[in-house]
């Protein structure tokens, strides 16, 4: 009954934004932002606009020079963006910096607020907080995860909480010690998941918005099996259900998740490939907002896996793989309608537009592409 429901609502909200828009002189826009790593073909983060009715995607411009810019996050006011510097070097410290930038409602042009260390080296993953009070950034590189606390013009002040990880997994070149790649909230905001690529754990934090403080749960962690290097973690929009996908071993793990305790339970854990792929490792982890279907990128396959999810027990069943039109899917994301996915290719400098099935979930090109150097991170803010 809820598969059912829940794919009639998907839909017929796609059609009734479809009607209004074909009725509206503004059709159904976003901006989508575009984190990159800098070089020859990138100076920074890049701004797009997207036209949901007819999935156009509009050639980039530059919103603002930084470097290595790997991964944004929107503030929930959309006035400001906050972006890592992807460095191990800030201040000449042995650490990464985040940037607070205000968003130009106009052009979509970010300018400079204030930098903050990211508390570690190699800062790769950020989120803001519900409330809108705090940036949360995960260090690879240190192994470390911090909170920034967000001030009322949208600056960043100093780390407020900063957890060192400690300890190792059996992979001894990569897992030698702790890698946080990823740092999320549950929808109450008193939850933050840390995905240890080094550890094999998934960490799990009591979270204190209004201090901006991080402590250890009991539960601590939940764990995958050794060797599989968990990397980026996304919620069901039920709240019963996470995923996370497995780098090293190009899996996805499904968990119970107990909104009480904070805890994870592994439901079951699946292939991303179809067959071996030799170098092949995932990168992004999205649940599509009906709920019903999840997606995990795949570098060397170059594909995004598809997953059906049944809502009763959390479970997966693949529905095969799509390519994403180039190398290396660092990150893609869906745009809020849910009727498309933008997939960002690291290594062939382009975002591809994927068209979603909202009644099978499996993805199908519209040779929609943009030429954007080295992407790595996509963002949606609407217009609205």
């Amino acid at each position: 009954m809820y598969r059912e429901f829940s794919k009639w609502l998907i839909i017929m909200t796609a059609v009734l934004g479809m009607t209004s828009a074909a009725n509206s002189a503004d059709p159904e826009k976003f901006r989508v932002y575009f984190g990159t790593y800098s070089g020859q073909l990138s100076k920074g983060i890049y701004v797009s606009t997207f036209d949901a009715t007819t999935g156009q995607l509009s050639p980039p411009e530059l919103a603002t020079e930084v470097k290595n810019a790997s991964f944004v996050a929107i503030h929930p006011t959309r006035k400001y963006l906050y972006a890592v510097s992807e460095i191990a070097d800030f201040e000449g410290k042995k650490q990464g910096g985040v940037s607070a930038f205000t968003i130009d409602p106009a052009s979509g042009r970010l300018k400079l607020l204030n930098q903050q260390s990211s508390g570690g080296g190699g800062p790769c993953h950020l989120v803001t907080d519900a409330q809108g009070k705090n940036v949360l950034v995960a260090n690879y590189g240190g192994g470390s995860v911090s909170v920034l606390p967000i001030l009322a013009d949208g600056k960043l002040a100093p780390s407020s909480s900063t957890i060192q990880h400690r300890g190792s997994s059996v992979d001894k070149q990569r897992q030698e010690g702790p890698h946080a790649h990823s740092i999320n909230l549950d929808a109450a905001n008193k939850f933050a998941f840390a995905a240890d690529l080094g550890l094999d754990k998934v960490l799990i934090y009591r979270f204190d918005g209004g201090k901006g403080l991080l402590t250890a749960n009991d539960p601590p962690a939940g764990i995958v099996s050794p060797g599989s290097g968990p990397r980026h973690f996304a919620f069901h929009p039920t709240g019963k259900y996470a995923f996370v996908n497995n780098e090293m071993t190009s899996t996805v793990t499904s968990f119970a998740y107990d909104p009480a305790k904070g805890s994870l339970t592994e439901i079951h854990t699946l292939s991303t490939i179809p067959e071996p792929t030799p170098g092949n490792s995932t990168a992004e982890t999205v649940v599509h907002p009906s709920g019903e279907y999840v997606y995990v990128s795949n570098r060397g396959h170059n594909s995004l896996a598809m997953y059906q999810c049944d809502a009763a027990t959390g479970r997966l069943t693949s529905i095969g793989n799509q390519s994403t039109g180039g190398k290396t899917p660092r990150n893609f994301n869906i745009d809020p309608t849910g009727r498309y996915v933008l997939a960002a290719n690291q290594d062939t400098n382009n975002v591809v537009v994927l068209k979603v099935d909202l009644a099978t979930g499996k993805l199908s090109p519209t040779g929609t592409t943009i030429e954007v150097g080295t992407p790595v991170c996509v963002r949606f803010v609407s217009l609205q």
